[in-house]
């Protein structure tokens, strides 16, 4: 069991209507399996208003403020003042009792992706706890950790934010004994004053650390020295990853090549050859840091390298699939980059570096030449330099290499604007008015990337273009 109505009452404060067990914990009906406590959270809509459907559903208990209308008196029932502050007191209680090695994760760019290498390298070691998506907020930051079983022995939490002085509590509620910061990019900076500002914030996750903790910290940045300063004062060993000389864990080679990236690197003074089932460079960089996150947690290197090779991203998030458009004729397939979660100018950037890398193939469509085709939405949360920082992607260093760019909302238009016209696609307000000309954007032979924020709905566009034929995703052989 994961936690008995006693040991929930211990660690909430709280008072139950009957005793009950419950073996995972979950706050959301759709998805909540029979045995879960139900956390009646009050989000967009009112948790309690679903009390009945979860104990329908076969929930252990329901964590709420009061009885619902609609349930029965005897319902099992664990009762708090406030149901997210029971969820956070849930949530320190199962790190207490644990004694798992704690990893946290932050940054601008690859929080969820870097999550997923680490779990992929370390649950080859031992029992590894992650969260099975991005939750890394007020709410998700304390649901990882509620979940998390007693027998644990490593844990990876994300960590993420959207404004200032979010970090450092969720960090101190998970207290790491790794941190690993990706990297510190123009995501959220309508709430900062600057990038620095988000390095600082970054950096605060180096206040959870438990005594005797390690920082590593992305080495390339203009603002690498802030993060130092944030993992010195939390008296950290500081351990640094990237390209440049003078990291102590340096990539020093990439190739990228359709279907995997291949790094060769030092680690301290061992050589180490690395490689992730993705293409991209960004993608090599984080693993690099991963392999050091496993090294000073204790953890096996060689295997932790072995099971990386492995390593694919999470939907939407670079994931690459063959798209058979159709199966009576060879080759009628296009190949699909799905990158519509989340957009800033530095991981779009890093799409761009794939998507030029890529090899269209030629004769197989309509068009006898194979093209690189990106079809992009707005990058959200950018500030009031927004416009700026849509317009200024036109003149990124891949841009040469791609032959058609497609653009959807109004930020983007900045870009579609600026664009060559030999390069210049169409253009829409929204994503959803791309969809019904699909068909004549993407063709047989096409490597096509679709970015985006994920409040710009281009996933829509990811949709539709999967309609279009049979998924077919590439194997390690095929690439």
């Amino acid at each position: 069991m994961l936690w008995t109505s006693a040991e929930a009452i211990a660690a909430t404060g709280g008072q139950t209507t009957r005793d009950w067990q419950a073996d995972g914990v979950s706050i959301d009906t759709r998805t909540i399996k029979p045995g879960d406590l139900f956390v009646a959270l009050k989000a967009e809509r009112d948790g309690h208003d679903f009390v009945k459907h979860a104990l329908d559903k076969g929930a252990a208990a329901a964590m709420v403020t009061h009885r619902p209308a609609d349930v029965p008196d005897d319902a099992p029932l664990l009762i708090v003042p406030d149901v997210l502050a029971a969820l956070e007191q849930l949530g320190i209680a199962a790190r207490a009792r644990t004694k798992a090695k704690v990893v946290g994760v932050t940054g601008s760019v690859g929080k969820t992706s870097t999550k997923e290498m680490l779990r992929s390298a370390l649950q080859g070691q031992g029992r590894t706890h992650a969260a099975e998506a991005s939750y890394n907020n007020h709410w998700g930051v304390p649901l990882t950790l509620a979940r998390m079983p007693k027998d644990t022995q490593f844990a990876v939490i994300e960590i993420g934010m959207n404004h200032p002085g979010e970090i450092a509590p969720l960090s101190k509620m998970a207290r790491p004994h790794v941190v690993m910061v990706t990297t510190v990019a123009a995501a959220h900076l309508e709430a900062f004053e600057n990038i620095d500002g988000i390095a600082v914030e970054k950096g605060s996750i180096c206040e959870g650390l438990e005594p005797g903790g390690v920082a590593v910290l992305n080495g390339d940045l203009p603002n690498t020295h802030i993060l130092i300063a944030a993992a010195e004062r939390a008296h950290a060993r500081i351990i640094t990853f990237g390209q440049n000389p003078g990291n102590h864990h340096r990539l020093t080679e990439v190739r990228v090549a359709e279907g995997h990236t291949v790094g060769r690197a030092r680690a301290w003074r061992t050589p180490v050859l690395l490689k992730v089932g993705t293409e991209g460079r960004h993608f090599a960089v984080n693993a690099l840091g991963v392999i050091a996150v496993v090294g000073a947690l204790g953890a096996d290197r060689a295997q932790a390298l072995c099971d990386l090779g492995h390593w694919e991203p999470p939907a939407g998030r670079g994931t690459r699939e063959v798209l058979v458009l159709d199966v009576a004729r060879d080759g009628e397939s296009l190949d699909l980059i799905d990158d519509a979660f989340n957009a800033n100018p530095t991981s779009l950037s890093a799409s761009l570096e794939v998507l030029a890398a890529s090899q269209p193939r030629n004769g197989v469509g309509r068009v006898s030449k194979g093209r690189r085709v990106a079809i992009l939405g707005d990058m959200l949360e950018l500030g009031p330099d927004e416009l700026a920082l849509h317009a200024g992607m036109a003149t990124d260093p891949s841009m040469a290499a791609i032959d058609m760019i497609h653009c959807a909302g109004p930020r983007m238009k900045s870009l579609w604007e600026m664009l060559p016209e030999t390069k210049r696609g169409r253009w829409t307000l929204k994503a959803e008015d791309l969809v019904p000309d699909v068909s004549r954007m993407v063709d047989a032979g096409d490597v096509v990337l679709v970015k985006g924020s994920k409040g710009s709905k281009v996933s829509i566009v990811v949709d539709a273009i999967r309609k279009l034929g049979h998924r077919s995703p590439k194997t390690e052989n095929e690439a």
